[in-house]
């Protein structure tokens, strides 16, 4: 009688252990795909994962999808392209993640969006801004890759606009550092320089590690340059700044959003910080319901600075959970196609998404969505200024 007790609980744990992993087989889960510890963009990457894992817990308070939870699986590929390649493949492989998000960085998800794209995985892009990153493989192909986050090129239209309309501003030079993040922005700037009638008085590179530009600095001196526009990562414009104060040469710098990393204020100081004009999505004045999310996780990001990134990740969470609802489905054919004709209007934290996407667009945010922005004592502030206020969509030419 006793053995027999003891196999009937032996059968029922055995039963309960059962359930429980087919319920977690039947989650849906989504994979993250970024630099969470060996760059200084990291803690971009890191926010991103908080705002999405806040939005999946109130989807999952809500009743999650399709009657199934929704769990987040992330992979660090500490910066490296190679890694962030393993880790894809990984995590669609042998994760079986529905959907895709990030990278933090811009080369990396060059470096495998042909798999996603083969795989047919929808990706949402939250932290990386590189231009080509939602382009197709092929002209008219399917596309996987969708984006809530910036874009560099309608960063690069209105800091090219500004620079066009500013009286102030008579020669202009280009700067930019020899990553891929770099290269594509230089690109751009050259591009809609063109297309403005503005000719650079120079072209410079810099390495991402490099702490002194004193050399390419004097030449934009010498050639008489007044405004230059910069395309780096947080810390080297720092070294910039503080390579233009050693030389007391102080050109209108207009920037790339990577100032806003505060691995740029602490490297260039409270002084030099400040001298910069950039965009981002939000400065550190916060709309109640963003406050509201700051509040919950406000106190787990490296810097508040790094908020934004957080919005991202809880957006781009959300239109995804409204695709695999209209679709009926989690297959990513079917939620690439939602995507790119959602029929309600999704609330986010950044904008309420109307139709956000089509079969060519494949980016959530737009130039109107971005703000300018500087450091002002040690918090990101938004800026305006009479060039500022006269700009309209036709002077941002791409």
């Amino acid at each position: 009688m006793k053995l027999k007790r003891i196999c009937k609980r032996l059968l029922a744990v055995a039963a309960l252990s059962t359930l429980a992993l087919g319920a977690s087989a039947q989650d849906i889960k989504l994979g993250f795909n970024g630099d969470l510890s060996a760059s200084p963009s990291a803690q971009s990457g890191l926010a991103a994962v908080l705002g999405m894992q806040t939005a999946i817990d109130d989807v999952n308070k809500a009743g999650g999808l399709l009657g199934r939870k929704l769990t987040l699986v992330t992979r660090d590929d500490s910066s490296q392209p190679a890694k962030s390649i393993q880790n894809t493949i990984e995590l669609i492989d042998n994760e079986k993640v529905s959907a895709m998000f990030g990278p933090t960085n811009s080369g990396n998800a060059m470096a495998w969006k042909h798999i996603v794209n083969q795989k047919k995985i929808p990706e949402i892009g939250n932290v990386g801004s590189g231009t080509d990153i939602t382009k197709p493989m092929s002209p008219g192909a399917d596309n996987y890759m969708f984006r809530v986050s910036m874009v560099d090129r309608p960063q690069v239209a209105a800091l090219m606009a500004y620079a066009k309309k500013n009286p102030t501003t008579k020669v202009v030079g280009l700067m930019a550092e020899t990553t891929g993040y770099g290269q594509g922005g230089l690109k751009d700037m050259e591009e809609i320089a063109a297309l403005q009638g503005i000719k650079p008085a120079d072209v410079e590179r810099f390495g991402v590690g490099d702490t002194d530009m004193t050399s390419q600095l004097n030449k934009m001196k010498a050639a008489g340059v007044d405004t230059v526009i910069v395309w780096a990562q947080g810390t080297p414009i720092a070294q910039l700044m503080r390579s233009m104060d050693k030389i007391n040469y102080f050109p209108l710098t207009l920037t790339s959003w990577a100032a806003d990393n505060i691995t740029f204020y602490d490297a260039a100081g409270k002084t030099l910080a400040e001298k910069p004009l950039f965009m981002r999505t939000v400065t550190e004045t916060y709309t109640p319901a963003q406050q509201k999310l700051f509040d919950r996780i406000g106190s787990k990001l490296k810097a508040p600075s790094s908020f934004s990134f957080a919005l991202h990740g809880y957006d781009s969470v959300l239109l995804y959970a409204a695709a695999v609802k209209q679709a009926g489905s989690t297959d990513g054919s079917a939620v690439r196609l939602a995507l790119e004709d959602l029929k309600t209007p999704v609330q986010g934290l950044l904008r309420t998404y109307n139709k956000p996407f089509d079969k060519t667009n494949h980016e959530a945010l737009t130039a109107k969505d971005l703000v300018w922005t500087h450091w002002k004592d040690g918090k990101l502030a938004p800026y305006t200024d009479a060039v500022i206020r006269s700009l309209t969509a036709a002077d941002m030419k791409q």
